[in-house]
């Protein structure tokens, strides 16, 4: 099976997508993407690469940001996050 094409790169800037946003569930203590008429759950570490996304800094940025903050190698890191934001993209939960 081949991998499918990256819509993201690392200098992609990516906002959410109208409609769409972030937000904590106190009483469950989850993260979900509340879109319209749908939310659902976020985990790992998807939250705190989402809440970093502010239509002003790369996705290169976030990632070197990542990689600072959690000592990891940053190929491993670029790899995670532009998937996950490629997926999101691709479901229009994300956009340029």
């Amino acid at each position: 099976m081949t991998e499918s094409p990256r819509i993201v790169t690392e200098e992609t800037v990516l906002s959410f997508a109208r409609g769409h946003r972030l937000q904590h569930d106190r009483v469950r203590d989850v993260w979900i993407v509340q879109a319209p008429e749908k939310a659902f759950v976020i985990e790992g570490a998807a939250p705190h690469i989402l809440r970093l996304l502010d239509g002003k800094r790369s996705v290169g940025e976030i990632i070197q940001q990542l990689a600072i903050e959690f000592s990891a190698p940053r190929e491993v890191i670029a790899k995670d996050v532009l998937a996950l934001l490629s997926e999101l993209t691709e479901k229009n939960v994300l956009h340029t």
